[in-house]
């Protein structure tokens, strides 16, 4: 069974962590290890109909953001890497610049030293030039930036449908199948089974 860390961050769009943390939990082929900011426990209240404690349940282990000196901070504790998902830009800074103060961060930049995986789900729109530079820096050190951007080919028909979507897509990236994502076709397949429709890359 293999480890992977999920950070909620102080953005809007906690529900894609919840969601994560609901999906793998159902897939039992996962031990969650959960670190969450204060900021992201207050949008929890705000944002979603779940308690702090609930979310909490859905992982295997989890971490105060304080810990320092928790498992996840050492490189000697293998994982399969980490999603952070939302990830604020403050979160987003202290990893483009290597500032371990808090759990999340520490435990980013081990699993970017380790040559492990890092997803980051930045959410925060329009972009200054500033959270773009932190985007590239971020990535030349090695994480991997996914914004959840809706996918409108799947022809969503509710929020819940967009999420499901966007955290199938993060787990693809670490080559778990949690059969979420509407799977693209060719244009072809499309326009016969939705009535039409077109996707670029």
């Amino acid at each position: 069974m293999q480890r992977l860390i999920i950070g909620l961050s102080g953005a809007s769009g906690v529900i894609y962590g919840i969601r994560l943390l609901q999906v793998l939990q159902q897939l039992d082929e996962v031990e969650t290890h959960l670190v969450m900011s204060d900021s992201a426990q207050i949008n929890i209240a705000v944002e979603t109909d779940h308690s702090v404690a609930e979310v909490k349940a859905l992982a295997d282990h989890v971490h105060s953001n304080k810990d320092i000196g928790a498992s996840i901070a050492s490189g000697s504790f293998k994982t399969a890497g980490m999603i952070i998902a939302p990830c604020s830009m403050k979160t987003l800074s202290a990893i483009a610049n290597c500032y371990a103060d808090s759990l999340i961060v520490r435990a980013a930049d081990v699993i970017l030293k380790e040559r492990r995986r890092l997803v980051l789900a930045p959410r925060e729109t329009p972009l200054h030039t500033g959270h773009c530079e932190l985007m590239l820096k971020a990535s030349q050190n090695g994480a991997i930036i996914a914004p959840p951007m809706p996918a409108h080919y799947i022809k969503p028909a509710s929020v819940e449908e967009l999420v499901d979507h966007h955290v199938g897509r993060l787990l693809d990236l670490f080559d778990i199948d949690a059969d979420l994502v509407q799977r693209w076709q060719g244009v072809k397949s499309a326009s016969q089974d939705q009535g039409g429709g077109c996707k670029a890359e």
